[in-house]
């Protein structure tokens, strides 16, 4: 059982994602996107960064890499599939799951720490939580406004789908606590099966205990 972490020209947090999976004691390598998956592959990570530079639009070079063809088939045949900052842009680029990162609404490089609120409490990602809790994980993109029609929108909230919003300190979905602009705080989503997953924030900076915080590792028990 081994957690493959795609690395793509421009990846920066594939070791990052390692490491934290390996202080779990979850199995992980590290797969440069042109070799493909391993068939021992039993989970996936699509890691953060700047994936080519983040030309064109932030994942959409990287979402046309051959092997995120194998990812969205492993991923319907229920693997789980974790997409953090600049994969989950890949994730929402290549279809995995609906809606756009884009220009965060300071139009600047934000690296902080925000406040999710759990939506949903019965995906393998948030199994470790109560639905309403409050954990707090680092952010840093330039590119993490999550948009979305209307229509879409709809149908995400009513599919139940929100899997984290950024809220304030106390639990509170206000435009306080929202560090981007992202429609209606949305700061992390499933895709048809909750097995999916993309979020901006960064789990695995908040999971060894010297990063002063270990509320990301919760998501990470996804995989196993």
């Amino acid at each position: 059982m081994t957690v493959s972490i795609v690395r793509f020209g421009g990846s920066n947090c594939d070791r990052d994602a390692e490491r934290a999976l390996s202080h779990l004691g979850i199995d992980a390598e590290i797969v440069w996107h042109e070799d493909g998956l391993p068939t021992e592959t039993t989970g996936i990570v699509l890691p953060g960064g700047f994936s080519y530079g983040d030309y064109l639009r932030a994942g959409a070079m990287a979402a046309q890499s051959p092997i995120v063809d194998e990812v969205e088939r492993l991923a319907a045949d229920g693997v789980p599939v974790l997409g953090i900052c600049n994969g989950a842009q890949i994730g929402c680029e290549s279809g995995l799951t609906d809606g756009a990162f884009t220009t965060n609404e300071s139009a600047r490089f934000q690296c902080e720490h925000v406040h999710l609120r759990v939506e949903r409490a019965d995906t393998p990602w948030t199994a470790a939580y109560d639905e309403g809790d409050v954990i707090e994980l680092p952010i840093a993109h330039g590119e993490g406004r999550y948009e979305i029609d209307d229509e879409r929108l709809a149908d995400l909230e009513d599919d139940d789908r929100v899997l984290f919003r950024y809220c304030t300190a106390d639990g509170e979905v206000t435009a306080a606590g929202n560090p981007n602009g992202s429609r209606h705080n949305v700061a992390g989503v499933l895709g048809d099966r909750d097995t999916v997953a993309v979020m901006m924030p960064h789990p695995e900076r908040a999971t060894l205990p010297y990063t002063g915080s270990t509320d990301g590792r919760g998501v990470l028990h996804g995989f196993e």
